[in-house]
């Protein structure tokens, strides 16, 4: 029997076992029998119907550098991987075991002008932030979506382009979390790492797929890769400046690299890659792996070019080879929101304005603040 027929026949009644428990639980918060809860501050949520890799964090840091001119933000995460339990708020002395590589990756890049929390019961979290810090005037959750205990006021879901929801199934045969139906509970639907050539009709047949309703905002994205900076100081190499003659090792441990190693194919150096699994945590043996894999590159120039997120767990790493860190670059990327046809983003004219024009709406935002 060929592979993906027995994986079918396996994990295809699974997911319709998954589903069913899933639109059970969701049964339950939308007759209040599991009671949600909401709090004196706007509450923004950011995540996915599917599993990983849609750009979850760079589109969580553009949220907070839109609005943190407008409100005290303070961004609530699981912190996941981490090597702490319960609440733990971020500081300059932590580390990416203390909190999770994402939200030290964000706390780093915002410094003290956001608060960053970590705590598996979203609630609590919240309850402790306030506590702490009244003169917070937003929380913006981390991957809450189905965390639905917290009634969030801006839900915004991310969906692949190349992997959207309308084209997935249920988890284990899938990716997907809970039904793609569950799409209406989103206030904003943001498509995520689109080509830089996608065309008018894409996007016309892309939104129409979506099958969202005409209150729902609908945004597309895509993520631009900046020029790389050394992980450990130094002098940086950029990618543009190398050849032919000059090799690169790209390393990854992120939900879906493709999008990563085909930034840096693009150039003209020759590329190795290694792939580990999301959040990895570096190993002694994995950190032996990658220099021997270096050592064996040939060229006039080699260098190790990592992501954003892995970089923050390899500068932290008390085994990462000192004779490398001379040659570890990194990539930062950022959201851009394109600019669609008329009509396309379906309310305001930029992601900021979607999110102002929705608490106001909802009488989160008086009309004297709103601009």
């Amino acid at each position: 029997m060929h592979r993906s027929t027995l994986a079918k026949l396996i994990l295809l009644p699974l997911s319709k076992i998954y589903g069913v428990v899933t639109a059970v639980r969701n049964l339950c918060y939308n007759c209040n029998i599991i009671k949600s809860y909401s709090f004196d501050v706007p509450v923004v949520c950011i995540g996915n119907l599917a599993v990983g890799g849609t750009g979850k964090t760079p589109h969580t840091e553009y949220v907070v550098a839109a609005l943190r001119d407008r409100f005290n933000i303070g961004i609530l995460s699981r912190g996941y991987k981490r090597h702490t339990s319960g609440f733990v708020a971020a500081t300059p002395q932590s580390t990416p075991n203390d909190i999770g590589d994402e939200p030290y990756q964000i706390y780093h890049k915002f410094g003290r002008k956001i608060t960053v929390c970590v705590c598996e019961d979203r609630v609590a979290g919240i309850k402790r932030m306030l506590a702490d810090d009244p003169s917070l005037s937003m929380i913006v959750l981390d991957d809450a979506f189905q965390h639905r205990r917290v009634k969030p006021d801006i839900a915004i879901v991310l969906t692949e382009y190349n992997r959207p929801y309308f084209n997935d199934k249920m988890l284990p045969y899938g990716r997907l979390r809970e039904s793609a139906k569950n799409i209406t509970r989103a206030d904003i639907v943001i498509v995520t790492k689109c080509p830089n050539n996608i065309r008018p009709i894409d996007i016309r047949t892309f939104g129409k797929n979506l099958n969202l309703i005409p209150d729902q905002g609908l945004f597309y994205s895509r993520l631009a890769y900046e020029q790389t900076r050394p992980v450990f100081g130094g002098t940086p190499i950029r990618l543009d400046q190398l050849t032919t003659n000059d090799a690169v090792l790209v390393i990854a441990g992120i939900a879906n690299p493709k999008p990563f190693v085909r930034y840096v194919k693009s150039f003209d150096a020759h590329v190795k890659v290694n792939i580990f699994d999301d959040h990895h945590n570096y190993t002694r043996h994995d950190l032996e792996l990658i220099t021997e894999r270096y050592n064996s590159l040939q060229g006039a120039r080699k260098i190790i070019v990592t992501t954003e997120k892995d970089a923050v767990r390899l500068l932290n790493n008390p085994y990462f080879p000192k004779a490398l860190k001379g040659a570890l670059m990194y990539v930062p990327v950022h959201v851009d929101i394109m600019h669609t046809e008329p009509g396309e983003t379906l309310r305001g004219e930029t992601l900021r304005d979607e999110i102002l024009r929705l608490m106001k709406l909802k009488g989160l935002l008086s009309p004297s603040r709103y601009t």
